[in-house]
């Protein structure tokens, strides 16, 4: 008895997918995100905080002359240590 071909043993042929159709379903819902106003706070401050911490100092020569008056023995007296613990004081003041 001679059997001849019957067919493909797999009944999904070759190129097409089973259960779709050319056309793609306008229905569908895409991905998203939202973002809760605390975390676009954060998210500022971070960019503030970055910027701020490659910003260079701009009061460089401030900071260097403090330093020469600092380093002169005769720059500090009774007249400059009062005036900045007033300045002191009046920073913590509430």
């Amino acid at each position: 008895m001679t059997v001849n071909g019957i067919g493909s043993i797999d009944p999904i042929q070759p190129g097409k997918k089973p259960g779709r159709s050319g056309q793609v379903n306008q229905s569908e819902k895409t991905d998203s995100i939202s973002l809760s106003p605390e975390a676009r706070e954060q998210a500022e401050l971070y960019r503030v905080k970055e910027l701020i911490m490659v910003a260079p100092d701009v009061r460089a020569d401030r900071i260097a002359e403090m330093k020469k008056k600092l380093n002169d023995p005769s720059y500090i007296n009774e007249t400059i240590l009062k005036a900045t613990a007033d300045k002191i004081m009046d920073a913590w003041e509430i």
